[in-house]
């Protein structure tokens, strides 16, 4: 359950027992900028990001900060039901060359464009030329859509507590949300410094008037890559269907849940409209569906939020690191880590000692994460791996 700790401008709501001294400090500067509305939510996946805590949630008042959504601008979690109930280990192996020979993974994009009708139309009307960094990249996009990436994305097939077996992945904007991030980022910093605000700059969380020319185009940007990283996630499991398709001709899908976890919107809470930070956070309105994905060896949900005003009706978007890459590298036995997947029976995705960074032991038990935040959602569906895929 939550705690809160006071800071010299606005309170921490902490839903974790435990935080590391480097997140909290992020936290902590994160809540004492001036245009902060009502105090800062910390989620129990919660740990140290760039300049603001991945697993964080902030409310401003008029300002918009480039790092406190991130460089992978609407990554987030897709989830299919299928109407299969039970899939033999064999049938999973050839499904999973199936979708490695047809989805590129890590830095591989396609070696074909894909159709530009399938690219995002710009919001609010504005022509696509009007948007610097996307006009820019919009030819190499056509290579990325329907890619998974790199670091913690995946794909995965599950058996859901519904007896169900389910389709997840987990992808975001690929190289051109990064590029949106940077170009912006870029441009606060360099206001931050004209303006001789020092602690922005060291805090890695300088930002732009939302309603200054590069605000309101840093909004048009971002919305653009968190509908290019839905698309991408659209494409990618359309391919998975496919491929089950043709191994099981009478399967059927539900509709696609998709959530994004980083994004920023406006919104309103405790009183005024305010501008909506979430960075490795997922919203979850009261009745709103949800998903938190585990780690390759652990169980995701499927869930409904409860609109808990406290936390901007947000609830954590995973497990969340409990190890750095590095230092799960460094620290974590890779024949303890195997043994851990191939007891549960799951196809994963370890294989070296390079691979140790996405494995389970690198992440929180979910449970504990789940059990920390009871306020903030339900939980509908349990889903445990049974083959997983990662770059």
């Amino acid at each position: 359950m939550k705690k809160t700790v006071p800071t010299s401008n606005k309170p921490i709501l902490l839903w974790l027992d435990n935080i590391d001294s480097q997140t909290m400090e992020q936290a902590v500067n994160l809540a004492n900028l001036p245009f902060i509305h009502h105090h800062i939510a910390i989620m129990p996946d919660a740990h140290v990001g760039y300049g603001m805590p991945i697993g964080g949630i902030a409310a401003t008042i008029e300002r918009v900060i480039p790092n406190a959504v991130g460089v992978d601008i609407g990554c987030g979690v897709c989830a299919v039901q299928t109407s299969l109930e039970n899939i033999k280990k064999s049938a999973l192996k050839s499904i999973l060359s199936s979708v490695r020979q047809r989805i590129p993974t890590g830095f591989k994009h396609h070696k074909k464009a894909r159709n530009s009708s399938l690219m995002p139309e710009p919001t609010e009307g504005v022509a696509l030329s009007r948007l610097p960094v996307i006009s820019k990249e919009f030819q190499n996009g056509l290579f990325q859509l329907g890619t998974l990436g790199g670091g913690n994305h995946f794909i995965e097939i599950q058996k859901g507590d519904d007896n169900h077996i389910w389709i997840m992945i987990h992808s975001g904007s690929r190289n051109i949300g990064y590029q949106v991030a940077k170009h912006y980022n870029r441009i606060a910093v360099e206001k931050c410094k004209r303006k001789g605000d020092k602690l922005s700059v060291k805090w890695q969380l300088c930002s732009l008037p939302a309603s200054s020319t590069e605000g309101r185009n840093y909004l048009r940007e971002m919305n653009y890559c968190a509908s290019f990283a839905a698309n991408n996630r659209k494409e990618m499991m359309k391919g998975i269907q496919e491929i089950l398709n043709e191994n099981y001709p009478d399967i059927a899908f539900s509709p696609a849940i998709d959530i994004a976890h980083n994004y920023a919107a406006t919104e309103q809470h405790f009183g005024r409209e305010v501008i909506v930070h979430r960075k490795g956070a997922t919203r979850t309105a009261a009745g709103e569906p949800g998903i938190i994905p585990g780690s390759q060896g652990s169980t995701s949900y499927i869930v409904r939020g409860k609109g808990n005003p406290e936390s901007f009706c947000s609830c954590s978007h995973g497990a969340g690191r409990k190890l750095g890459r590095k230092q799960a590298r460094r620290q974590l036995d890779l024949k303890e880590e195997i043994a851990r997947l191939e007891r549960q029976n799951i196809l994963h995705s370890v294989r070296g000692k390079r691979d140790l960074d996405e494995a389970a032991g690198a992440y929180k038990n979910i449970e504990k994460v789940m059990s920390s935040q009871q306020d903030l959602v339900d939980i509908v569906i349990a889903l445990t791996p049974l083959a997983v895929i990662k770059a």
